[in-house]
């Protein structure tokens, strides 16, 4: 994290200029143990010097501060993955103070904001009780009003309206959602096509791939997310709900899904048992929820986005995009609980308490979290 840093900031300046700290004393009409101590930085000038001094340099007070209240990309990620870490082994409204504190201190910079706010988010199963949730939404949701309306980046800007929209929708008001978010953008234009052609015609076939690549790869993970929600809409017809599991685990099943991003296969597995519950489907449920223990029990842990052999250009997309880079929003001990507690703690799953093939799979699932325990 930057810092105030105006005794470095002095040193070099006298050292560019040849200055001695005699010489700047002298100007500045104070002793040479005060410079010396602005340098040291055991003490500060007083406010009302600090155009003086940085007139000396020629340099504006920001300059002369060395203050920039940002973080770099590599910073952040760095803060989320130790906050993420946090909120998983210390006390909720400790890492929640120490958040407050942070944003306290880095006001403008929005993208540290935005990943603050998507903490809370992530996090708000964790509060103590659901008017506590209720309160962290609120706060986040504060927080992306203020990224949105502040940011000079279109995509963070945009990525804010929709983490807005998601608290809203938590928050039960969906009237809220829809004169934010507005009427929806069904055009069939896609930039993609033609970067990929214009980079061919180059003679780039790299990168026109890799522009490909990644434009397939976000919209499997958009098209699995719209599935799931979708399944929800078809409880009304077991034939439509069947048809809509059957494409999507097609999907899943074409493009190894599992292994690009497993976590997003695991809440459409569990999505659709509970589906298949609701629906009065206690067999087809069970054998869904057996295809949810035996990817959950597998070898994906660490959880994080990825390629493979098809996909092998997105790698360094992800990684360079994405503030928490291949790493999923949640620290991988609270996912590894909410992946075993979905099954244990389900209340469309009652009615299989009593269901040995059930009892097996809550079994095998309570075993990844003490694997994780293991590892700490």
């Amino acid at each position: 994290m930057r810092e105030i840093n105006l005794g470095r900031v002095l040193i070099e300046n006298r050292h560019k200029r040849g200055i001695t700290q005699d010489e700047l004393a002298a100007y500045m009409g104070v002793s040479k143990a005060a410079v010396s101590k602005w340098e040291t930085g055991s003490t500060y000038p007083d406010i009302a010097v600090l155009p003086q001094l940085a007139m000396f340099f020629n340099i504006s007070i920001d300059e002369l501060m060395g203050y920039e209240p940002q973080m770099a990309k590599e910073e952040i990620r760095k803060l989320y993955q130790q906050l993420s870490l946090d909120f998983a082994s210390e006390p909720f409204h400790e890492v929640v103070g120490h958040c407050r504190e942070i944003v306290k201190k880095y006001y403008s910079c929005f993208p540290l904001l935005y990943q603050i706010g998507s903490l809370y988010v992530n996090h708000r199963m964790l509060t103590p009780s659901p008017d506590e949730a209720e309160g962290l939404l609120e706060e986040a949701i504060w927080l992306f009003k203020r990224v949105k309306a502040e940011t000079d980046d279109v995509d963070l800007a945009k990525q804010a309206l929709n983490m807005e929209a998601l608290c809203l929708l938590s928050l039960n008001r969906p009237g809220d959602v829809l004169d934010l978010v507005g009427e929806p953008d069904f055009s069939m234009t896609s930039t993609e096509p033609l970067l990929a052609s214009a980079y061919q015609l180059l003679g780039n076939r790299k990168e026109a791939k890799s522009i490909l690549q990644i434009g397939v790869y976000q919209h499997i993970v958009v098209l699995m997310n719209l599935m799931s929600i979708y399944l929800g809409l078809c409880l009304d017809n077991e034939g439509s709900f069947e048809e809509t599991y059957q494409r999507a685990s097609l999907i899943v099943e074409t493009f190894h899904v599992e292994k690009l991003h497993p976590s997003i296969v695991l809440s459409f597995y569990i999505s659709s048992a509970k589906g298949y519950m609701r629906l009065g489907n206690r067999e087809k449920a069970l054998d869904v929820l057996k295809r949810y223990t035996d990817l959950a029990t597998s070898d994906i842990y660490p959880l994080r986005l990825m390629g493979d052999q098809y996909f092998n250009l997105v790698d360094g997309w992800l990684e360079d995009t994405l503030v928490t880079g291949n790493d999923l929003p949640r620290n991988n001990t609270i996912i590894r609980s909410s992946i075993s507690k979905a099954v244990e703690n389900g209340k469309e799953f009652l009615p299989l308490v009593e269901n040995t093939r059930f009892q097996n799979m809550v079994k095998r699932l309570k075993t990844i979290e003490k694997e994780e325990d293991n590892l700490h």
